[in-house]
């Protein structure tokens, strides 16, 4: 199994409405295990992520007020590729895994990117 990235909109009455993915975008935001195992790792928690490591123990749900401060995270957390890919999955080369965070974290931020384009937040489950 693996985690879905999607964009949200807020209708009329609070209910949400999750948005298709558009054509050529991925949703793929890692695999069912990286809620612990990487997200929710110590080398994520260490660096001050707040959003992606909810994943350990839950679905995230970022607002459209927090879309901005998710992709701040996620730019922290490319930052620390390398920290969090030796610290995180000792089963692969560091750079298998680095790279894999790095497609990971590209596709939360389009995701993330196109919530703020039309006024929406950001669904990791």
């Amino acid at each position: 199994m693996s985690l879905s990235v999607d964009v949200f909109v807020v209708e009329a009455g609070g209910a949400i409405r999750v948005l298709d993915v558009p054509a050529g975008c991925s949703d793929l935001a890692g695999f069912e295990h990286w809620r612990t195992t990487v997200w929710g790792s110590d080398a994520v928690r260490s660096l001050g992520a707040r959003f992606l490591p909810v994943l350990a123990d839950a679905d995230l749900r970022v607002e459209l007020d927090q879309v901005t401060a998710l992709l701040r995270e996620c730019a922290l957390l490319t930052d620390h590729l390398g920290h969090i890919a030796a610290a995180t999955d000792p089963a692969r080369t560091a750079e298998e895994h680095r790279h894999q965070i790095a497609a990971r974290l590209a596709t939360i931020e389009d995701a993330a990117r196109r919530a703020q384009a039309i006024g929406g937040g950001v669904l990791i489950w």
